[in-house]
């Protein structure tokens, strides 16, 4: 009987190992299979856990940078924290319909959208998705956004923005290092 008890232990174990590597749930409801588009995959397989370094502005102003690319939401989204001269922002990255769908939570209190411009082994750039209805002539937004590795060192990212401020654009660039 002892060692019925051990096989039924195990059997019961087991089971539950395999459901949660194969399904998740929440309750009683599953959350379901999700299939992630390449730029997904690209950030969440290159990008994910902290950056930091500095971010030179176009006039020349160098500042504290910080990112950390964190998956949440069952692996369906990746929010990215940055910190730039103390001021913290965020964005997210999931997919819907299977493109990529970005939303940047800027400090100059828009929230622009992008979509996947170019992707390649080491880079990935943005643009700005007009359906957020942003025109440099009324509002201050971030244009673009890149991220290409330093072909030199795979432990450090370069990140490239465009933003437009009072109607001009300004190109800005982070160089960072990943911490973990």
């Amino acid at each position: 009987m002892k060692f019925l008890n051990i096989i039924f232990a195990l059997t019961l174990v087991s089971s539950f190992s395999l459901q949660s590597a194969e399904e998740t749930f929440i309750g009683d409801v599953s959350m379901g299979d999700v299939n992630h588009s390449s730029a997904f995959n690209y950030i969440k397989n290159n990008m994910l856990g902290k950056w930091k370094g500095e971010l030179t502005q176009e006039s020349g102003n160098v500042i504290s940078a910080s990112y950390h690319f964190k998956l949440v939401s069952n692996g369906n989204t990746i929010r990215e924290e940055l910190v730039e001269d103390g001021v913290e922002m965020f964005t997210t990255y999931s997919d819907k319909n299977g493109e990529l769908v970005i939303k940047h939570y800027c400090a100059l209190g828009t929230q622009p959208m992008f979509t996947v411009e170019k992707l390649s082994d080491d880079s990935i750039a943005f643009k700005s998705d007009p359906s957020a209805g942003y025109h440099s002539e009324h509002h201050n937004f971030v244009k673009s956004i890149s991220w290409s590795f330093d072909s030199d060192k795979k432990e450090t990212l370069i990140m490239r923005n465009s933003v437009f401020i009072d109607g001009e654009l300004q190109n800005n660039k982070a160089v960072i290092n990943k911490v973990y």
